[in-house]
């Protein structure tokens, strides 16, 4: 595992991250990181883990990408959450410029995945950025909170900054974390988890 020391992180100073995995896509159904499985470590090792997903490219046009957790190592992807999610956009003709909550993409103690970027364009330059944030997964006392932010390049060619947030409603310990696109395979691109320190 890499270090990367005095690492600053959304502008606050996190010490250093821990390189733990990285998954590099190429039209994969999902990608997941579960503990104890290829070398990943998803335990009370760190408080905190850090996803960094770079150029995550859809096969298929305007889907969404998602997340969602594991108490039982990966057999089922259903952690209960509750969310809420909201973004910036501007297309590139300067013709729409708006900040919108999506009451579609939360959840309220819900099973399901949640968005954490919006309509990721499939054309060849297309694709989306961002990192998900998770506190404390190993925790049996208290729930399982996460951030998320993303900027992707939308199918009707504009920048959607997605910032998606919640909890999972769980005492349970959290030992694995699957992405997805709501629709088709992810195409390409690399997940990284970092252990923050």
């Amino acid at each position: 595992m890499a270090n990367y020391n005095a690492v600053k992180y959304d502008g606050f100073s996190k010490g250093s991250l821990t390189l733990i995995k990285t998954l590099t896509a190429s039209s994969d159904s999902t990608l997941s990181f579960v503990d104890g499985s290829s070398s990943v470590v998803l335990d009370s090792t760190y408080k905190e883990y850090l996803f960094i997903f770079n150029n995550i490219h859809p096969a298929t046009d305007g889907a969404d990408f998602t997340f969602n957790m594991s108490a039982d190592s990966g057999s089922n992807y259903n952690v209960t959450k509750t969310s809420t999610q909201f973004n910036a956009r501007h297309s590139e003709d300067d013709g729409t410029a708006a900040m919108s909550y999506i009451t579609g993409n939360d959840l309220a103690q819900g099973t399901g995945f949640q968005v954490i970027a919006d309509g990721v364009g499939n054309g060849n330059d297309e694709s989306g950025a961002g990192y998900l944030h998770i506190f404390n997964p190993s925790s049996t006392t208290f729930v399982k909170h996460f951030i998320s932010n993303c900027n992707n390049y939308r199918s009707n060619d504009n920048s959607y900054n997605v910032y998606a947030a919640g909890y999972g409603n769980t005492t349970s310990a959290v030992d694995a974390i699957q992405f997805k696109f709501h629709s088709g395979d992810i195409d390409a691109g690399t997940i990284q988890l970092f252990g923050v320190n």
